[in-house]
């Protein structure tokens, strides 16, 4: 009988070409098109905006893990990745220092303090809007048009607020040219970047389609328009880049699906009977704080079945 070698090590035992560098900047990629669609939008303020954010978050992690003693892991794309997501759900006409402040709170309240990448149970762009609102409530509801920068009104505020303001056309809302965060407004442009990461296989389809089904249903049952609803607002940008986050997502399909559904009635609740118009950033945090009792539930019934 031959002699074999047995090599014992830990797991995982199946390795994969991807890695989380890969991976965050495969996000990075995708965000792009919103990126110029939202400079060419609202003008090279827009640009600032998001350089100061990411630039503010990158150094607020350098800094954090320097001054702890952990390796330092700048160039993995987790911190651009926050500074870009933040930078996109603040109006485009803030001051630079809100960004700077905003990807201060991100990293170093949501993300560092809880361990770093991978331990965080809050989106930390999402988060540190939630702070940013409390905070500076006049600066954070303060819109402006496209190109010529007037103040007005999102399509939401002004069905919330019964405003004598005309509602703009399904195709204004799907390329863009309303009012709302510098990111979030064309629908085109994140959809370009969420088939670019479904065909490298970062994100699935259970979560971002759930949430927007979810918004659509509820919306038709409670009289509402649901296309309308769909196209408004951060939905599409909420559904396909922040509810996807790994960390602060369920881990298994049907936890995931469970989570968007939740998403998407915590969001409609919100808009419709709630303080303001727009729900998805706190329907994702919310949703956050229930992921480990999804995971929990779900892998308590997967035992169940296999007894």
């Amino acid at each position: 009988m031959k002699n074999r070698t047995f090599s014992l090590a830990i797991s995982p035992h199946i390795k994969s070409p991807e890695t989380t560098s890969k991976i965050m900047w495969s996000v990075v990629i995708a965000l792009l098109p919103a990126v110029a669609i939202g400079i060419h939008f609202f003008g090279i303020h827009t640009l600032y905006i998001i350089l100061v954010s990411v630039i503010a978050a990158i150094s607020t992690e350098g800094l954090f893990q320097l001054i702890v003693r952990r390796k330092v892991r700048i160039f993995d794309g987790s911190a651009v990745i926050t500074g870009l997501l933040l930078a996109f759900i603040l109006p485009p006409a803030v001051p630079l220092w809100i960004p700077a402040l905003g990807s201060f709170f991100a990293i170093f309240l949501v993300k560092e303090l809880f361990g770093g990448l991978g331990h965080n149970i809050f989106n930390p762009a999402l988060a540190a809007r939630a702070i940013l609102l409390a905070s500076f409530p006049l600066i954070m509801t303060s819109w402006v048009s496209p190109f010529d920068a007037i103040s007005c009104a999102t399509p939401l505020g002004i069905i919330k607020d019964n405003l004598a303001s005309p509602l703009p056309s399904y195709l204004t809302l799907f390329i863009g040219t309303r009012a709302g965060c510098l990111g979030e407004t064309s629908v085109l442009a994140l959809l370009i970047g969420a088939i670019f990461l479904f065909l490298r296989r970062i994100i699935s389809w259970h979560t971002p389609l759930s949430f927007i089904a979810a918004v659509a249903l509820f919306s038709f049952c409670a009289g509402k328009d649901p296309l309308f609803q769909v196209l408004s607002g951060g939905l599409i940008l909420g559904a396909f880049f922040m509810a996807t986050d790994y960390t602060t997502s369920p881990i298994t399909k049907k936890g995931q699906i469970i989570f968007g559904l939740g998403c998407g009635i915590i969001t409609c609740l919100i808009r419709f009977w709630g303080g303001y118009p727009e729900g998805v950033c706190y329907s994702i945090l919310l949703m956050n704080c229930l992921v480990p009792l999804i995971d929990k539930v779900k892998g308590v019934r997967s035992q169940h079945l296999t007894k």
